[in-house]
């Protein structure tokens, strides 16, 4: 019981259904490579994949962050400053997920398993990129991005012009929203030497980034679907994704935050669902 207990503490605390940001994106680069349905081998494959990079990213990430975790009010009560696990757990929690998305990598073919490595140079990295860089925000998306990538190359064996822009969509609209998530933490990062767009610049630059890094997103897409000529499915999708985007900036205001989980946890799901769903329909005409 002990361990079932331990299992459900680890996944709540690297929030393991967030995952659903990522997945979404990488079945849109594996939808638009097959051009239609990819075979079930690759689908599984690709799932977990992004679940063990995923795993391992957070886990890696909670490591990392612990002693300014236990600092910041906003992150006293995660699992690890507040000793419901201990670091050797996770640390076996992340070596598991490395040998799964190695195998998965694998599994898929010769490239994605050779992406793999510098891949990792970004999923153990960049949680370290706070501690130098502002910059830190582009980092993640592109972190978070090879996802779209790996599932264009798990059906192409390659990559090409389609899935950098899929990459570079992903790389802005990351970025857009951990900005402005990390606005809530701008007095905890300047007090701890920390760099972010907030802390650097302030709440009202760094939601004006956000918002222009969003109008970038949605300018990939549009190049994403004139390249690939993609039927009219796709543009639906992207015009809902690009009024959730919209929405999700207008709920949060440098004088008032307090929309802010709303649009980080709820918009952003929704926001690639729709892309997804908008991908499917097209490539299945």
């Amino acid at each position: 019981m002990r361990s079932l207990s331990q299992v459900r503490v680890f996944l709540e605390m690297i929030k393991f259904e967030h995952t659903v940001f990522a997945l979404p994106f990488a079945y849109t680069g594996m939808f638009l490579a097959a051009g239609g349905l990819p075979d079930c081998k690759a689908f599984l494959w690709v799932t977990v994949a992004l679940a063990a990079a995923r795993t391992l990213a957070m886990a890696v990430n909670r490591l990392a962050d612990n002693k300014y975790d236990a600092r910041n009010p906003r992150t006293a009560g995660r699992a690890l400053p507040q000793g419901l696990l201990d670091s050797r757990t996770v640390i076996i929690a992340a070596a598991v997920a490395l040998a799964l998305l190695e195998l998965a990598a694998w599994s898929l073919n010769h490239f994605v398993f050779y992406m793999s490595f510098p891949a990792l140079l970004f999923l153990l990295g960049y949680h370290y990129t706070k501690r130098f860089t502002w910059t830190s925000h582009w980092v993640l998306g592109f972190t978070d991005g090879i996802a779209a990538a790996g599932g264009w190359a798990a059906i192409a064996g390659t990559l090409s012009i389609p899935a950098y822009l899929l990459w570079f969509a992903v790389t802005c609209w990351i970025a857009g929203f951990d900005i402005i998530y990390s606005c809530q933490d701008m007095d905890v990062d300047r007090r701890e030497g920390l760099y972010s767009v907030p802390a650097k610049f302030g709440t009202t630059v760094a939601l004006w980034t956000a918002r222009l890094n969003h109008v970038l997103a949605v300018a990939a897409l549009l190049a994403l679907g004139l390249t690939m000529e993609l039927a009219w499915p796709y543009w639906i999708g992207v015009a809902g994704a690009s009024v959730l985007l919209a929405h999700e900036n207008t709920l949060v205001r440098a004088d008032d935050l307090s929309k802010l989980d709303y649009a980080f946890f709820n918009v952003n799901a929704y926001v690639s669902l729709c892309l997804f769903a908008g991908t499917i329909c097209a490539v299945s005409l």
